[in-house]
């Protein structure tokens, strides 16, 4: 890549992985943790999630994606590299905000997991309760 180029940069973050991704004008490609996105995510579904945001603007073909995913499992990177790649296409037009809100894209999910509580066997499941 070239050191003059324009890069754009953006954070995402689901349940605990967290996505810094750049994008660069180029011809599509998407790079996670240096990795083909394809090899790295290794679901289909998780690499048709990432894509949504670029092929809802109509910038699938027009940008290269960069970006280092951390924490959580796959699933949960594939979130965050989305939102990452949603929010760092505002960045590039600010007319892009129109189809990635109505698509829901610029909208961090706030679900994580609940923390286990004393007494019982889960977050909310209790031992099996007996009168004798």
């Amino acid at each position: 890549m070239a050191q003059n180029t324009m890069k754009f940069y953006a954070t995402g973050r689901r349940k605990t992985a967290v996505a810094r991704v750049w994008l660069f004008p180029g011809e599509g490609k998407i790079l996670i943790n240096r990795r083909e996105a394809e090899g790295y995510l290794n679901r289909a579904t998780n690499m048709k999630l990432i894509e949504q945001p670029l092929n809802a603007t109509g910038t699938r073909e027009k940008y290269d994606v960069w970006c280092t995913a951390k924490g959580g499992g796959l699933s949960g990177q594939a979130g965050a590299i989305r939102l990452g790649i949603a929010r760092a296409l505002l960045r590039v037009a600010a007319e892009h905000r129109e189809p990635l809100k109505a698509a829901g894209y610029l909208t961090r999910d706030p679900r994580k997991v609940e923390r286990k509580k004393y007494g019982r066997k889960g977050a909310r499941a209790r031992f099996q309760f007996s009168k004798r």
